[in-house]
């Protein structure tokens, strides 16, 4: 049975080949890995579903700025092995890490991705918001979602890295709380509506 569970060490070495698979080595030409140059995923929303030993999955968010002033997330990739694709992994794996982010207080997450997937999820077009990305990217794939009621208000401007987390608002779980988290995350039945 699959389960989400927190990327760990071990894990590092299956995800470069799953994303190869999904996404190709053209992949780092994209304007979102150029805004995730010289930063680190933060290790609480760095989650993978696994079976057994077997990687089936990987999803990253990253500490960005909007306009130099707003905290904000920018989830990807996400990645499911391809034959795997349309039976619910990634669906579950999206809605499990954006309950955490949410629980953790981050307010706005930021993607790039396809409208009609991701909508399912709350997201809209940030482009229309005045989000800009360092680079081209399509306007209609520049997603955003709010995390508490009112978060999007005055935000606009470009989505730059945070290097140095230390001055992100957002917090890191204790190692005690990501203990118990890890250990109310139970296998799961893929849902039948994804």
């Amino acid at each position: 049975m699959p389960q989400i569970i927190h990327e760990r060490p071990e894990h590092a070495a299956l995800i470069e080949p799953l994303l190869d698979r999904c996404f190709g080595p053209d992949r780092f030409n994209k304007t979102a890995y150029k805004v995730r140059e010289n930063i680190t995923p933060l290790p609480e929303l760095s989650f993978v579903t696994v079976e057994g030993d077997t990687l089936l999955a990987t999803i990253r968010y990253w500490p960005v700025m909007i306009g130099g002033k707003t905290p904000a997330l920018l989830l990807g990739p996400i990645a499911v092995e391809p034959e795997l694709q349309g039976k619910g992994i990634g669906v579950a794996l999206m809605r499990e890490t954006i309950r955490v982010a949410t629980e953790q207080g981050h307010q706005l997450i930021v993607l790039v991705g396809d409208p009609e997937y991701y909508g399912q999820f709350g997201f809209q077009n940030a482009a229309v918001l005045g989000f800009e990305m360092p680079g081209p990217v399509e306007k209609h794939r520049l997603l955003v979602k709010e995390c508490a009621p009112g978060t999007l208000e005055n935000v606009s401007g470009i989505i730059a890295g945070v290097a140095d987390i230390s001055s992100f608002p957002g917090r890191t779980a204790f190692e005690t709380e990501t203990d118990e988290m890890m250990a109310r995350l139970a296998a799961f039945t893929p849902p039948t509506d994804a």
